[in-house]
């Protein structure tokens, strides 16, 4: 999950996001989630969020064979498989 949502509302959406995902960097959590927890999720970020203002990105990947995790300096976090 990737956000860019207005400062006011960074540390509410930061905070829902890791009750689900993992931390992995400034706007950045992974993490693997069932369907329902995913749609938890989306609710949840749907009351914090102002949509005309805000932006939520999932990515979602539906087999773990074409997941590769690369990274480039200091690991902040983050060992668990992308949502």
């Amino acid at each position: 999950m990737a956000y860019d949502v207005n400062v006011e509302r960074v540390n509410k959406v930061l905070k829902i996001g890791r009750r689900y995902l993992s931390w992995v960097q400034n706007s950045l959590l992974e993490g693997e989630l069932t369907a329902a927890q995913l749609e938890r999720l989306k609710a949840d970020l749907k009351r914090a969020i102002k949509e005309e203002e805000d932006s939520v990105v999932f990515y979602l990947l539906r087999r773990e064979q074409y997941m590769e995790r690369q990274l480039l300096g200091q690991d902040k976090g983050g060992q668990t498989l992308v949502l």
